[in-house]
């Protein structure tokens, strides 16, 4: 199934059912369809073809909501960036794709005319929210949505492309990951299915519609028919709460940052979200300690842990009922799906053994955009030689029950004084200290024992020191796993996603040092 046509089966089936609330905004599905049938019309209208891509840059709002679908409509690539990179990466994605159109927020006109420059590439700009001032070479997004333009025909091969969805650059450029029509009705019915979504659930949503996991929230709930809420950060938790229980949210997706800010908030309970049923993670791995943190705010919710990445949206989720037995892992691979991991030789690990997680499913990247060496080397077959498997450069181990336990990415694996050292599990005991908000150990190379360990630390007291900190590592870790200092700061460096980066964490430490 081609993904525009989720929206245009939920339109028919019950059109004034409400798809979308964004701020003071509510759009039914028949709005929403309407809406993004007006703007598909306006791009081809605008030289826009199949196969053409279109970036958007725009935070959550219901112009986003209403260009990804009309990008899908009219055939296009639908490339979604999250308008918190700085120039320079806006610059790379605008190089590397060659968009036909870039639908952006007057805010950001500025900034993307300096992208433009930089990239040495000019697409049409559609500009958003912008008032009267629309620059001469651009046209008001309200104005393509008066228009009256017919849609191209032909367009229900769900071998097509659909989204251009870019890489977080952690290790090296950001690179396009292809998902093409039939990935994502794949992944999008997967996780539906597990999550058991249906027209009775809201979902509240404070993720970047540029980034995977919050590309999806909007995706499954026009699948499955139910309210999508969309916020456009987490930056005032107390208010976005009240808002969840105003709406009656059902579902609560989650990265570790916001339950952090949850685990320490006042006043909050089962009664702030009666309605919750669930809650999900999956951009990073949830420590332990905020696991049982949300489980004890929210004991009616069910909690997912997941694995998942660009290349694939998701790979892995834990049944709920297993999180007290393995509180740590991230479950097993999703139906339709293989999770193996194995050897250097490419030959499936026994229980226990580290090696590499390969992921085989219908919802797996087609390859990287104008990459082949980076899809060769990505795309690969598997121990059974047979059809292949997504290598994704992540250490995991199996269980003798064959759950599935994340160790570290292969490029973070250090050694240190000659012993193996994965940063990942030094942020599980710094996360587990009471006296920690948030952490993330990171290394940098040394020429005396080959690496050296540090971590960014914000704490949840004024009162806790750098000692108790210490003391509190040294009671639990080996030596060589016991960082050599601890910084001390109000937040850890994330990217444009959201994402707490070890990179930026190591960079950030340069600086202050």
């Amino acid at each position: 199934m081609r993904v525009e046509a989720f929206l245009r089966a939920r339109a028919a089936i019950a059109p004034s059912a409400t798809a979308l609330v964004a701020g003071s905004e509510r759009l039914s599905f028949a709005d929403l369809d309407h809406l993004s049938e007006r703007m598909a019309g306006a791009l081809s209208l605008h030289a826009v073809e199949p196969g053409d891509r279109i970036v958007l840059f725009m935070d959550n709002l219901s112009e986003m909501a209403v260009a990804i679908f009309a990008g899908l409509k009219a055939g296009a690539v639908v490339v979604p960036v999250n308008p918190g990179v700085r120039a320079q990466g806006l610059a790379h994605v605008l190089s590397h794709c060659l968009p036909k159109v870039l639908v952006c927020e007057a805010r950001h006109v500025k900034y993307c005319d300096e992208a433009t420059v930089a990239a040495g590439h000019k697409p049409l700009s559609i500009i958003a929210r912008s008032g009267a001032l629309v620059p001469h070479d651009a046209v008001a997004f309200e104005t393509c949505l008066e228009l009256e333009a017919p849609l191209p025909v032909g367009q229900e091969n769900d071998h097509d492309l659909a989204f251009l969805i870019y890489t977080s650059g952690s290790s090296g450029m950001p690179k396009g990951v292809m998902m093409s029509h039939r990935n994502v009705d794949a992944a999008s019915e997967i996780i539906a299915g597990y999550l058991g979504n249906g027209d009775h659930d809201v979902v509240l949503s404070a993720l970047p519609l540029s980034f995977t996991y919050g590309l999806y929230q909007l995706l499954v709930a026009i699948r499955s028919g139910a309210t999508l809420v969309l916020e456009k950060s987490f930056a005032y938790p107390h208010a976005i709460l009240e808002k969840a229980c105003v709406e009656g949210v059902t579902g609560f997706p989650l990265v570790p940052t916001m339950a952090a800010m949850l685990a320490v908030l006042k006043g909050v309970g089962p009664e702030r979200l009666p309605a919750l049923r669930y809650m999900t993670n999956a951009a990073a791995h949830l420590p332990p300690a905020h696991i049982e943190a949300l489980r004890a705010l929210f004991p009616a919710a069910r909690l997912y842990s997941m694995y998942g990445l660009t290349e694939c949206a998701r790979a892995t989720f834990l049944d709920p009922e297993q999180l007290d037995r393995r509180p740590t892992s991230v479950g097993k691979a999703l139906p339709r799906t293989e999770a193996l991991v194995v050897d250097e030789n490419g030959n499936e690990a026994a229980p226990n053994i580290p090696g590499e997680l390969i992921i085989r499913g219908p919802h797996v990247m087609q390859g990287y955009w104008n990459d082949p060496n980076a899809t060769a080397r990505a795309l690969r077959a598997g121990p059974d030689g047979k059809g292949k498997f997504l290598y994704t450069g992540d250490l995991f181990k199996s269980d003798p029950e064959g759950f599935l336990y994340f160790i570290g990415r292969k490029d973070e694996v250090v050694k240190i004084r000659g012993e193996k050292v994965s940063p990942r599990q030094v942020d599980a005991v710094l996360s587990a200290c009471p006296g920690v908000r948030e952490a993330i150990a990171f290394t940098t190379p040394d020429p005396v024992s080959g690496h050296r360990l540090d971590a960014l630390v914000v704490p949840a007291s004024p009162d806790f020191t750098k000692q108790e900190l210490a003391r509190f590592c040294k009671q639990r870790l080996p030596d060589v796993m016991v960082p050599k200092s601890f910084i001390f700061q109000a937040e850890l460096p994330k990217t444009a996603n959201g994402k707490i980066s070890r990179r930026l964490a190591a960079m950030e430490a340069m600086r202050i040092t």
